[in-house]
């Protein structure tokens, strides 16, 4: 899954993120969401969450 539906993303779920500094390089974060930032049900470059770690991006791969 790529992550742009927010329904697809809950609480627990382990991702991979793209931080905003590494949006040039496509460089990717392995984490487990702990807030879903975006509010809205589709986002074209990802949904935006926070992991567990801090670490704040949009999800590009979720992880079964």
């Amino acid at each position: 899954m790529n992550g742009q539906n927010r329904q697809d993303i809950c609480p627990g779920k382990v991702v991979d993120i793209v931080l905003k500094k590494d949006q040039g390089t496509g460089k990717l974060t392995r984490g487990v969401v702990r807030d879903i930032l975006t509010n809205s049900k589709f986002h074209p470059r990802g949904i935006k969450v926070r992991l567990q770690d801090g670490n704040i991006g949009r999800v590009q791969n979720i992880i079964e």
